[in-house]
C-alpha cells in the first residue's frame, strides 16, 4: 500500500545566517490535516526551518514542495499570494497591527485579496467569535491580554482558509493557562477545518497536542514518532 503523498515536504535544506549554519540537509514531510510539532534548542534553527518552508526565505540548497509545486522556482509575488491565501503564519508575539482595530486585523488577508470589505469584516467576526475573542473585535491589540491577542493572531491566520498554518512558538509569550486556551482552540479549529498544522515550539506540553513530533539536532530534522 503506497504512502500518501505529504502536502508539504521539504528536502535537504540548508540556510546560513553570516557564518553561522542553522539549517544543514533538514527534511520534513506535512500530511494534509496533520499536526507536527517541530521541537529542539533554543538557537537550533527552528524558525529558520519555518521560514523556508512558508517560503518567506529561501534555504541556499535543497527543495521545498508545497502541493506538488517547488517554493524555491517561484516569483516572489507568488508566494505573497501563497501566504496570503493557503498559508496562515502565526508569529510568538501575535505581530497584530497597533493602529487597526482587532476586527480589521483580522480582516487584513481578506481585504489584500480584494474581498469585499463589510464581507471581510463579517468573516473576521466569525473567526473571532470561534476563538472566543469578537466581544474584543473593537479594541486595538495594545488593549488585549497576551492571550487574547494570540487568539486574534490565529483567527487573522486561518480566516482565509489556508491549507498549512505555521506557528512559530505561539504560546512562548503566555502564562501556562493562556497558552492552553489557545492551543485547545487551535487544535480544535484546524482539526474542524481539515487545516495541516506546522508547529514550532520548545515545550513538551505544547508539542504534546500534535500527531507527530519531529526534533531538530544540528541542523537537520531526527523524528521522534507519534505523540497523540
Amino acid at each position: 500500500m503506497s504512502r500518501p503523498v505529504p502536502l508539504l515536504s521539504a528536502s535537504g535544506l540548508t540556510k546560513t545566517h553570516g557564518r553561522t549554519p542553522a539549517l544543514r540537509g533538514a527534511s520534513v514531510d506535512l500530511h494534509a490535516g496533520e499536526i507536527l510539532a517541530v521541537t529542539g534548542a533554543s538557537g537550533s534553527g527552528k524558525s529558520t526551518l519555518l521560514h523556508c518552508l512558508s517560503g518567506i526565505v529561501r534555504p541556499d540548497a535543497g527543495s521545498v514542495t508545497y502541493d506538488g509545486r517547488r517554493l524555491e522556482g517561484l516569483p516572489e509575488k507568488r508566494l505573497s499570494e501563497l501566504r496570503r491565501t493557503e498559508f496562515g503564519v502565526v508569529f510568538q508575539f501575535g505581530q497584530l497591527i497597533p493602529e487597526l482595530t482587532v476586527l480589521d486585523n483580522v480582516a487584513l488577508p481578506l481585504l489584500l485579496a480584494g474581498t469585499d470589505p463589510a464581507a471581510a469584516r463579517a468573516r473576521a467576526g466569525e473567526w473571532l467569535e470561534r476563538f472566543g475573542v469578537r466581544g474584543q473585535g473593537v479594541m486595538r491589540p495594545g488593549e488585549l491580554s497576551g492571550g487574547q491577542a494570540q487568539r486574534a493572531a490565529l483567527a487573522r491566520a486561518l480566516v482565509t482558509g489556508p491549507k498549512v498554518v505555521f506557528a512559530d512558538e505561539p504560546t512562548g509569550a503566555l502564562d501556562s493557562l493562556a497558552a492552553e486556551q489557545v492551543m485547545t482552540a487551535l487544535v480544535h479549529t484546524t482539526r474542524e477545518s481539515g487545516t495541516a498544522v506546522l508547529l514550532i515550539t520548545h515545550d513538551a506540553q505544547v508539542a504534546a497536542y500534535a500527531d507527530r513530533e519531529v526534533q531538530l539536532r544540528d541542523g537537520a530534522v531526527a523524528p521522534l514518532g507519534v505523540t497523540a
